[in-house]
């Protein structure tokens, strides 16, 4: 086992270290080489060493550079090295974390993780989570907990008799609501189409003074950073006026919730804590390896109840926290792991030093494009900007410049009917230069489609 998991680490470790200077985009030679792998599947056994060295250089190539300092494509960190080395540290160990019992030092790591996130983020010390793959999924787990809750208030046990029969749920979602949450409802049966929505302002936020009156059953589903501007609902006016018709709040803050970590941008944050759920990734901010999101509930017993699992076999812990209990699966990695590795390597100072300096990087870039000439579309209040290069073709056609540089990689969006690209600054690895060198070959690849060229 040695060499072979040597080799691999040298493989890993010359990886990463390219990665820095590489062209961001996949090499297209490597891309078209993958069909190479193409084969039926082997009759016997092959070495193993063959098999990583067929991996590394077959694959490697043909990655994007989401590991290195200059994707902004989404909003995608890359991995601290010492969350990566816990999570080659604890894909050793193995443990199905579910239940206590069993696997009890990552089920601890966990709760710990949990309760530094809270404190953290400045959430209600009460509530509980689940360490799930990403947003989507912790959205949904909000929103099971948020049915239960409403349901149960209601007189209805959703969990045991479903939905057949029930009292109407409504639904009330800002209209920039994210595609997860919707795909979150859908899956919950409530209803991809069955929402209210909200108008929102310039800026994506939900027009709190619009939202409908509220009676019967109802979620209310806020956002905390616009996935296009960065952009914060008034959740503590949210807050206020659904709590008042009983209604249940849940926060999509995939990233936004990590504003709270910074002075600087905390203010932004103003109210979330009021709300009843909240939804985040720790694979973007805190730059843990993928796949890793969190949801937090306030009320546990409800996010208890849409979850939780027995059976004979099951040798439950009564006296401790099984993670199986909050979250979908049973079978699961020990996500927090990595997660309890960031927060104790970073600490407090860290993650808010994190935070700042990506939102510093995106301001870089937001004045650097305005003084060039180019429109920025938003407010950059946080990590996210928005630049338009003129008319929509001449927008889509600098992306794609940009994209086959290779100094960098941004996607691009449609912001309220403006084509535009889309900066995202969220990786550890970002430095000055970085921005330099991107911002410097974003302007090179526009100055190619200026009317004056």
């Amino acid at each position: 086992m040695k060499p072979l998991m040597d080799s691999a680490a040298e493989r890993a470790l010359r990886y990463l270290s390219a990665v820095r200077t590489r062209p961001v985009a996949p090499d297209p030679d490597a891309v078209e080489r993958l069909s190479e792998l193409d084969e039926d599947l082997p009759e016997g056994p092959t070495d193993p060493e063959r098999v990583i060295e067929l991996l590394d250089e077959r694959c490697s190539a043909a990655t994007m550079g989401m590991a290195g300092p200059r994707f902004f494509g989404f909003v995608i960190g890359g991995s601290l090295p010492v969350t990566l080395a816990a999570n080659w540290l604890a894909g050793a160990w193995d443990q199905n974390t579910a239940l206590y019992k069993v696997t009890p030092a990552t089920a601890h790591l966990e709760q710990l993780a949990l309760s530094w996130l809270l404190d953290l983020v400045g959430l209600p010390p009460e509530s509980e989570g689940a360490f799930v793959t990403g947003a989507s999924v912790a959205n949904l787990c909000a929103l099971a907990a948020a049915r239960h809750g409403v349901y149960q208030r209601a007189g209805w046990d959703v969990d045991g008799d479903g939905l057949v029969g029930a009292p109407p749920l409504t639904v009330i979602v800002g209209g920039e609501g994210h595609p997860s949450v919707f795909k979150a409802l859908g899956l919950l049966g409530l209803g991809r189409r069955r929402v209210h929505r909200v108008p929102v302002d310039g800026e994506g936020r939900m027009r709190a003074d619009l939202l409908p009156e509220i009676t019967g059953p109802t979620i209310v589903c806020a956002q905390a950073g616009n996935v296009n501007t960065g952009a914060f609902d008034r959740v503590g006016e949210i807050c206020r006026r659904a709590h008042d018709a009983g209604a249940w709040v849940h926060v999509d803050a995939a990233f936004g919730l990590w504003a709270a970590a910074t002075p600087r941008h905390a203010h932004l944050t103003h109210g979330i804590a009021e709300a009843d759920s909240w939804a985040t990734d720790a694979h973007k901010w805190l730059n843990v390896p993928y796949d890793s999101g969190i949801a937090f509930v306030r009320h546990g017993g409800a996010l208890r109840a849409a979850m939780a699992i027995t059976a004979e076999y099951l040798p439950t812990e009564t006296e401790r926290r099984n993670p199986a209990d909050y979250t979908p699966e049973l079978s699961r990695r020990a996500r927090g792991v990595e997660v309890w590795a960031a927060l104790k390597a970073l600490g407090r100072q860290g993650v808010g030093d994190l935070v700042e300096r990506t939102c510093r990087h995106a301001r870089t870039f937001a004045d650097g494009l305005s003084q060039a000439g180019y429109e920025i579309l938003n407010e950059v209040v946080l990590n996210q900007v928005l630049v338009s290069f003129g008319d929509s073709d001449t927008t889509e056609r600098v992306i794609a410049d940009v994209q086959s540089d290779g100094t960098c990689w941004c996607g691009g969006t449609i912001w309220q009917e403006r084509t535009a690209m889309r900066i995202s600054v969220s990786s550890w690895a970002t430095t000055d230069e970085d921005v330099r060198m991107s911002l410097d070959a974003i302007l090179r690849c526009a100055a190619r489609h200026s009317p004056t060229s």
